[in-house]
Formats: structure tokens, sequence, C-alpha cells
């Protein structure tokens, strides 16, 4: 598999996609889909969160776990579905929030690429699932290599605010200096969880003023409908 990754991500994890472990990832790809299996999100948005989000521009980081494994949901952003896919629970609830903390209405779809145009880097811990099999790639290596993307922006970057929503996702504040980064953790938004300390949580004015005490343009979280 020949990786097709935006050119500052491909410098910054060369040595990645070298190891072992990742042609594992590309072998297991490739006899999936020559099985006939549906992997989502298509090849061409597997490294959406890249593309979108140069290295250079990382200035969040929020931390989703599987890619949504139902048709036409997955693009390869965390929490995001594109235009006319119904806006799943967890983002409805977190629209709820930007309302509650910003006064920001839902812009009525899901579709998230301009948060990760302004340098928020989206990303899930998996970047592909089987059609239908929540957390079917867990444990093909993808951790491994999301792993070793925290611990660059962690090594490389100074002062990138981290979102950790939930346990799994705040497991990963181990990968991150938290001496010169800064990490804001919270219940997941899911409607298991979202009333267990995400509501009232209020990350997105958290992430600007802490961007914005940094002298860094701070984040505008309104979507265009």
């Amino acid at each position: 598999m020949s990786v097709k990754i935006e050119p500052s991500w491909a410098k910054v994890l060369a040595a990645e996609f070298e190891k072992d472990y990742f042609k594992g990832i590309a072998e297991f790809l490739k006899a999936e889909k020559a099985a006939g299996k549906v992997i989502y999100p298509p090849g061409p948005e597997i490294f959406s969160a890249f593309s979108l989000t140069p290295f250079g521009n990382v200035k969040a980081v929020l931390l989703g776990q599987d890619p949504y494994h139902g048709p036409g949901q997955a693009h390869g952003l965390c929490f995001s579905v594109r235009k006319g896919v119904t806006i799943p629970p967890s983002l409805v609830n977190m629209y709820k929030e930007l309302k509650a903390d910003l006064d920001i209405d839902s812009p009525g779809h899901g579709f998230l690429e301009e948060w990760a145009q302004q340098g928020l880097l989206m990303l899930n811990a998996s970047l592909t699932v089987e059609a239908g099999k929540p957390m079917s790639h867990s444990k093909i290596g993808w951790e491994q290599f999301t792993d070793a993307v925290i611990r660059k922006v962690s090594e490389e970057k100074e002062g990138v605010v981290f979102l950790l929503w939930g346990k799994f996702a705040q497991q990963k504040e181990a990968l991150i200096d938290t001496g010169k980064h800064f990490v804001l953790k919270a219940a997941h938004p899911s409607p298991f969880s979202a009333t267990a300390g995400f509501f009232g949580s209020r990350p997105f004015s958290k992430t600007n003023k802490l961007l914005e005490q940094q002298g860094k343009q701070p984040i505008d979280w309104r979507l265009t409908p």
C-alpha cells in the first residue's frame, strides 16, 4: 500500500510507515477488500484528518475511538458525518453543549470539516472499521500508529489543547507531555455518559481561552449550515 498522506505528516511519520506493524495493517486491509468486505471510511478518506489539518497547523486534538460503521457515515474525522447523514447521538450532545457553552446553534448537519481546517486534529484511535461491526479493526495495529501520532504532536509542538472525552481517550494522557500541553478531560458525549460530566464541561470556550492565552487564533466553532 502506497500511503497517500499529507506531506508534512508523511515526513513526521515516515519511520512508522516502514515498521512491520504498519505493513501488517496494509496487508490486512488488502486481504479484507479482496474477500469482498466493505471497509469504512473509503480508502481515499482514511487519512482525511491529516489532509485537513497539516502538522504545522495542529493547535488542538480531539480523540475518538472508532469510525462510524454505517453506510455513508465515516469520512475520516472523528465524530463527523457527511451532510445528508443523520446526526449521530454523540454529536447531537456535542451540539447541545456548544449551544450551552457559546450559544452556537446546530448547523442542521454533522459535517465538521470546518473545525479540522482551523487546526483541530480530529483523530480516531482506529482509522478503519468493517461495515456493521464496531471495533472490528481495533486490534490490527491502528492504535500503535495513532499513539505515535499523539506522541509526535506532544514531542514536536507546544501548547496544544488535547480534548479527552471518556475513559478510552483519557488513557492517552500518558502519551502527552502535560508540562507543555493542555489536557481538557470530560465524560464522553454519548447518551450513556453525557449527563455524567460532558454537559457543563464547556470544552469549546475553554479550548479557545487556552489558545488565546498563547496568542493563537481561537477556533470559530460555528459551522456553515
